[in-house]
């Protein structure tokens, strides 16, 4: 064995020289060379070589000068996250104003609850046992411990929750002020451009009752009609989210659009804006609204139990079509609409019209082969009661949307049934319809416009996959929605990092990065009766995740003489 120093260049341009042990040996005939172990950065270990051959050589420890390790807590993901935050000026959106002054203040103790739904999402329980792992500092450079309680089993200490309770109290209370100065700095920061607006709802379910207020039965997204909910509408520009809102959970999606119109020229002064939605925003009331308020709007209509549909369709397929992008097999026909300025765009989906094809072909198969075998039960005789061969055809015929494909009767004792035209589901497949009365937009903007409403959709995957926003156990009002707020706010700090890892072209999704930057590590480490501190480099995605964000500085704060268990 012997030693090796490896230089490595962090983001500011400085080198350090690391010390790895290193060990030969024979593999198929030639000499290789693997590392037994990292020990450090070469300054920091320079002082205490002597003691560290002596612990090589197997000499027993002497009363003086020995090492012993404290902790080593992670510490590359609070890191960034701690730099976005200060990036979209959370401190000073969050700085008391003419309050007494707190110990900890709400900018700090909001950025813990933030990070750790980012970074480790869980409940305020669920806390603790993250601070444990995690190296977390306030401003003071006093790390934020736990404090635990044996009763039974271990549990945490009142005495720790109760301030996070109140961070989620006060942090409510400020919400709408909070949206509003961050609409101003992203649109300082990334130049935003709000002439269209996106806008959708999401369902998300309570393990509980809920609060009454909020907590209702309603169309559950989640596939959990069995939880009650509530409804989350998000609102994007240019991909980013200013502003969400919490609904009731039987409330119908197009019941809450006048409300978030009114919402956005109220506190972000937007005159105007082109309102895009999905169709189950298309009511005329919600239409006349935007017209009479003078906003613009494009919205998906919906395709089925619809005569305009497929009367659209049918002109379409006369029209004249075009390339929804260069290259693309994607397609867009332009047709009148019914009312006077109206503009209907039908768009064919490659991808989505062979997908639907297969789907249907699927579908039309399983579901004759169970009316075969119906009809075969009934001509044996061995179903004979018309209520139930009705029972058994409705199952059926209810798995797979069959009754768009196939008819029955029942005549004489004698099953039969037969397979509907096609003419129809043929001419919806592949295809959705967008509505708008904007003069000024071609067709091939317009579907540009509506595909990027899938960013919402990705807002809510990522909210509720990654965040872990669901379920929900509080039953307070206040904190129902201060739990969604603080989700919000930490996709909000992830849809920054992955702005830019692209920008940097790195190939990393924002889960894949917050995953490597947690080789970055704080350890600490008594020395011959002296503490030091130092921080590991990491691995090579995370130190390019670091230069790409221009992290140059990876140490904490220095820490003052006490540590604190909780914040106050």
């Amino acid at each position: 064995m012997f030693l090796r120093i490896v230089p490595i260049r962090r983001p500011s341009g400085k080198v350090d020289q690391y010390v790895r042990l290193v060990e030969s040996y024979y593999d198929g005939g030639k000499i290789k060379q693997r590392t037994i172990a990292n020990l450090g950065r070469r300054e920091i270990l320079a002082p205490h070589v002597d003691r560290l051959v002596e612990l090589l050589r197997g000499e027993p420890p002497k009363t003086t000068g020995s090492w012993e390790a404290k902790s080593a807590a992670v510490w590359g993901p609070t890191l960034v996250a701690r730099a976005l935050w200060e990036e979209l000026g959370f401190p000073e959106l969050l700085a008391a104003s003419g309050k007494r002054p707190q110990a900890v203040s709400l900018a700090e103790r909001a950025f813990v609850l933030v990070a750790h739904r980012l970074i480790c999402p869980g409940s305020e329980h669920a806390l603790a046992q993250w601070l444990e792992t995690d190296y977390v500092a306030d401003r003071r450079g006093e790390r934020i411990l736990p404090i635990w309680k044996e009763n039974g089993r271990v549990r945490v200490d009142h005495r720790f929750l109760w301030p996070w309770y109140r961070t989620l109290d006060e942090l409510i209370q400020r919400k709408e002020e909070l949206e509003e100065g961050l609409f101003s700095r992203l649109r300082d920061l990334f130049s935003l451009q709000p002439e269209r607006v996106f806008y959708d709802l999401t369902s998300t379910y309570f393990e509980g009752e809920g609060p009454e207020e909020l907590a209702q039965f309603g169309y559950s997204r989640d596939r959990r009609g069995g939880n009650r909910q509530i409804l989350l509408g998000v609102v994007m520009v240019n991909g980013w989210p200013i502003a969400h809102h919490v609904f009731r959970g039987n409330l119908k999606d197009g019941e809450t659009v006048q409300r978030v119109v009114e919402d956005l020229e109220k506190r972000f002064g937007l005159r105007r804006v082109v309102f895009v939605g999905d169709r189950g925003m298309v009511s005329t009331a919600n239409l006349c609204f935007l017209w009479s308020q003078g906003h613009g709007f494009l919205v998906g209509l919906r395709r089925r139990r619809s005569p305009e549909v497929l009367e659209y369709l049918c002109q379409a397929q006369a029209g004249c079509w075009q390339p929804c992008a260069p290259g693309s097999n994607d397609r867009v026909c332009e047709v009148p609409g019914r009312l006077p300025g109206q503009r209907i765009f039908v768009v064919e989906s490659a991808e989505r019209l062979a997908y639907e094809q297969a789907m249907r072909e699927a579908a039309v198969s399983k579901i004759r082969e169970e009316l075969e075998k119906l009809a075969k039960q009934v001509e044996k005789g061995e179903l004979r009661d018309p209520e139930k061969i009705g029972a058994a055809a409705g199952r059926i015929l209810s798995l797979h949307h069959g009754h768009r494909y196939f008819r029955w009767s029942l005549s004489s004792g004698r099953f039969e049934f037969s397979q509907e035209p096609l003419e129809e589901e043929k001419l919806l497949e592949g295809k959705y319809l967008i509505l708008t009365e904007e003069k000024h937009l071609s067709a091939v903007e317009a579907v540009g416009a509506y595909k990027e409403l899938s960013q919402v959709e990705r807002a809510f995957r990522k909210l509720k996959d990654v965040l872990e926003m669901r379920p929900i156990y509080h039953h307070d009002p206040q904190r129902v929605q201060a739990h969604v707020f603080v989700a919000a706010l930490a996709f909000l700090l992830d849809r920054l990092l992955e702005k830019k890892l692209k920008l940097a072209k790195l190939p990393f999704s924002t889960e894949e990065a917050w995953t490597h930057l947690r080789t970055v590590h704080v350890v600490e480490a008594e020395v011959g009766g002296t503490k030091h501190r130092g921080v590991t480099a990491g691995n090579r995605q995370a130190r390019q995740i670091l230069s790409a964000l221009k992290i140059s500085s990876l140490e904490p704060w220095k820490p003052k003489k006490r540590t604190s268990k909780t914040p106050t």
